[in-house]
């Protein structure tokens, strides 16, 4: 059992996918009876990203594949740099963009003064901008982890390279946008998981966005052969995007069609990244199954 065939491998994907919905489905049906994401003792967003991590791990105990596959060994430091300061990238400089034209404001003074305040730091604004950036990106990254580590369990040390076996770089990074959008939708549609947009616009640009992360995270994920490469990458984007860029952007009215996951900025400059990954796809390692090998990104 385990990784021998190509039916075994159909085999671990079907059963994670299944123990995956199986486990999200009462997360959903709260969310979507409440209508938003939080809760009065946990955050349900917290318990439905780890769905993903308790279902790879019963699906390894249950087909009888190592818990040692999915990734655990820190890898290259290069990759988990290059994981850090990719979402970075492709996040500042579409809100610089935004800034600069006034699509939307720079800097959110209520929401300094709210972080000044909360910290007890009695220091100008400048100061606490900058203060807020240094301790975020440090030592935010720790909590912001701690969530993203139980979806790249499942999504990047087990299903990326159970895919990777029967699928080129390519498909692999599509069936994986397609998986993981559909794993956003209950949230996105039915609770408060949006800027406030239309939830056309929002569903339109979050998905692109997933596809095209996707080519960057399984190419992460096959070079360097970690799953923190994705634990740090995710949590990398939801820092910088939730928690620094879009609280520091003012609404000047039409706002939220541009910043965050749901409007069209984010989008095009992450899909211009993937496509430079996709360019490098050749430098990936082959991914063998017994009876069949297939180069990752033919």
């Amino acid at each position: 059992m385990g990784n021998t065939s190509t039916s075994d491998i159909r085999k671990n994907v079907a059963t994670y996918l299944g123990l995956t919905l199986l486990f999200c489905l009462p997360v959903y049906y709260m969310c979507i009876h409440t209508g938003k994401l939080g809760g009065g003792v946990i955050s349900y967003a917290t318990i439905v990203m780890w769905c993903p991590a308790i279902a790879a791990l019963l699906t390894c105990r249950l087909r009888g594949i190592p818990i040692s596959s999915l990734g655990w060994k820190w890898g290259l430091t290069k990759y988990q740099l290059l994981a850090y300061c990719v979402p970075l990238l492709y996040s500042l400089i579409p809100y610089i963009i935004i800034w600069i034209s006034g699509v939307g404001g720079f800097y959110n003074h209520e929401f300094i003064t709210d972080v000044g305040k909360g910290m007890g730091w009695d220091l100008s604004d400048g100061a606490t901008l900058v203060l807020y950036i240094i301790l975020m990106s440090s030592f935010g990254m720790v909590r912001s982890v701690g969530s993203a580590l139980g979806e790249e369990i499942g999504w990047r040390g087990f299903l990326t390279p159970q895919l990777a076996k029967m699928s080129s770089y390519t498909v692999t990074s599509l069936w994986m946008g397609l998986i993981w959008s559909f794993y956003h939708y209950p949230l996105l549609l039915f609770s408060n998981y949006n800027t406030g947009g239309p939830k056309w616009l929002a569903l339109t640009c979050f998905t692109v966005m997933i596809f095209a992360s996707c080519f960057i995270f399984t190419w992460l994920r096959l070079k360097s052969g970690s799953l923190w490469t994705g634990a740090i990458m995710h949590a990398s984007h939801n820092l910088f995007i939730q928690s620094i860029l879009t609280p520091l952007t003012v609404d000047n009215g039409n706002t939220n069609y541009y910043i965050d996951e749901f409007g069209i900025a984010l989008p095009i400059a992450t899909v211009i990244v993937a496509y430079f990954f996709w360019r490098r796809r050749k430098e990936l390692p082959e991914q063998k199954i017994d009876e069949v090998t297939r180069v990752v990104g033919e």
